[in-house]
């Protein structure tokens, strides 16, 4: 979203008068690109759909916390990982399962997703994304699928720059040796 775009609709939030139109128009830019993040961190269609609209209703009831100071889709970014997060562990709790166990759990649902569609190097991609820690497989996805600058993955996993370069670094050298080991 352009500079000037996203500063006008700032401050139309902050308005009374013109708020709901202006998180009409927040729904609509950001709602895909949310829907792929979460999407890539549950697995599940339903899951997704579900965290998203958590996190637009988060979003709206907190829109008077939101000072304008960090880019919408970063504060958006940050709610809808938070909403991951506790989606996820809740559901590991419920399961008693481990991380491990929810991770090859993920991968049996991939592989029965007609998203991927019999896609053999998607979900080998996917399975390689897994074995990644949970944080490193965050900052991962922000900057491979959605090209996000550091700054902006910095604001939203509360992390320094030269932390998450090398954290993506190491990200990437995993994924290599997964697909090398894995030929």
């Amino acid at each position: 979203m352009a500079n000037n775009k996203e500063d006008d609709i700032k401050e139309r939030l902050h308005d009374q008068s013109t708020r709901s139109k202006a998180f009409e128009e927040v729904v609509r830019e950001f709602s895909e690109q949310l829907y792929w993040q979460i999407r890539r961190m549950v697995g599940s269609h339903d899951d997704a759909n579900d965290i998203l609209q958590n996190t637009f209703v988060k979003a709206w009831t907190n829109i008077d916390y939101f000072r304008g100071e960090a880019k919408l889709s970063t504060w958006l970014y940050r709610i809808a990982l938070n909403e991951c997060l506790a989606f996820l562990n809740r559901q590991r709790a419920q399961e008693n399962i481990s991380i491990d166990e929810a991770d090859s759990n993920f991968i049996n649902m991939l592989e029965g997703d007609p998203y991927f569609d019999g896609d053999e190097t998607q979900i080998m991609f996917q399975k390689a994304i897994r074995t990644l820690p949970e944080k490193q497989r965050i900052i991962f996805n922000l900057r491979y699928f959605q090209e996000m600058k550091y700054e902006d993955i910095s604001e939203i996993v509360g992390t320094t720059v030269g932390a998450l370069k090398a954290s993506y670094h190491h990200a990437v050298k995993k994924i290599e040796e997964f697909f090398k080991q894995n030929d």
